[in-house]
């Protein structure tokens, strides 16, 4: 049972219960602005979107679309890849990885930093020389730091010119995150969060408080595509690129209809704009997103993208699944 202390918005995310079940061919293909907005609650955020600011968004949105349509079904959305440079990854692993990489048409790559300061400079420098000055280099400190300890080491890693550090502190802390975002401008460097935001008013104060330059959506950390949607319009009226999040585990297939659906129908713009890809764990998919030329190809298939093999639900169901009879055996010898 759900607490009423809760509040309203908070029980309707927790259940689930407004949830819009949709796709990008539904997405991006729905004439009729009002239709989309009857799907958003507007609720506690009218003081910087109000709905016929939104209907203005998508009204605008309308003109181009066709084309920029075509322009996904050609070229595919631009992805960047966080699999080349994990914390603990050896040398040898990087260059083999990132050289990889750019083999297969990579041009932006993203670096875990955070553990060891001395340790980031040498891996930053070696993976910048791997992959050359043009490429697009990202960082990640997953929440590592405090704000003045943010602000001291993002510094020190300007030199290898990051487009962003992402979550570089606590991800509640909106305004410790305006504070890292005013002090780093003038290194060139942009402030990235948002994956651990669960609701539309904590993107709403980000975006406020010049929190943040590039907003990271969770398909699974927002309530529902409502909720994603009052994002994503609200991003527009800010100016701020939105490069969701997608660690894998099916957040590719899910964030793969809305950043699509956002270029299409909302920003129509792909400047300074990508989204995440991470390879693995799509094997256990029954329609795994489709990577051509570092880019997401718009699935074709009706639906979300996210059912799961029978087979791969069989073997790691808990605790007769395959894969849990041979941990728990392990764990018992």
């Amino acid at each position: 049972m759900l607490c009423g202390t809760c509040g309203p918005s908070r029980r309707e995310s927790l259940s689930g219960s407004y949830l819009l079940t949709c796709h990008f061919p539904f997405l991006s293909r729905c004439q009729d602005p009002r239709m989309l907005l009857s799907c958003i609650d507007f609720r506690y955020i009218t003081d910087v979107l109000t709905e016929e600011e939104a209907y203005e968004i998508l009204q605008k949105g309308q003109v181009g679309k066709k084309e920029r349509e075509e322009q996904m079904l050609m070229h595919g959305y631009p992805a960047y890849t966080t699999s080349c440079a994990w914390l603990g990854y050896s040398d040898d692993m990087l260059q083999q990885l990132c050289t990889e990489a750019l083999k297969s048409g990579w041009t932006r790559f993203k670096v875990k930093v955070g553990a060891d300061l001395q340790d980031d400079i040498r891996r930053c420098r070696l993976i910048r020389d791997i992959i050359g000055p043009e490429k697009t280099l990202m960082m990640d400190a997953n929440q590592r730091w405090d704000v003045p300890e943010a602000v001291e080491w993002m510094s020190k890693l300007a030199e290898f010119k990051p487009l962003w550090i992402e979550e570089p502190t606590s991800p509640d802390d909106i305004l410790g995150h305006a504070t890292i975002s005013k002090a780093l401008a003038p290194l060139g460097i942009g402030v990235a969060t948002g994956e651990q935001c669960h609701n539309r008013v904590i993107f709403k104060q980000l975006l406020q408080a010049k929190a943040l330059q590039f907003l990271q959506i969770d398909s699974c950390r927002l309530g529902s595509v409502n909720e994603n949607l009052s994002v994503l319009l609200m991003a527009k009226k800010f100016g701020v690129p939105v490069c969701p999040h997608a660690g894998g585990v099916g957040l590719c297939e899910l964030v793969q209809h809305l950043i699509i659906f956002d270029f299409i129908s909302v920003s129509a713009s792909l400047t300074n704009r990508m989204c995440e890809y991470v390879d693995h764990l799509h094997e256990h998919f029954k329609y795994p997103v489709i990577i051509k030329n570092a880019s997401y190809m718009p699935p074709k298939e009706a639906g979300y993208s996210t059912e799961m093999k029978e087979e791969s639900v069989k073997k790691h169901q808990y605790p007769d699944g395959e894969v849990w009879k041979k941990f728990l055996a392990a764990q018992g010898n």
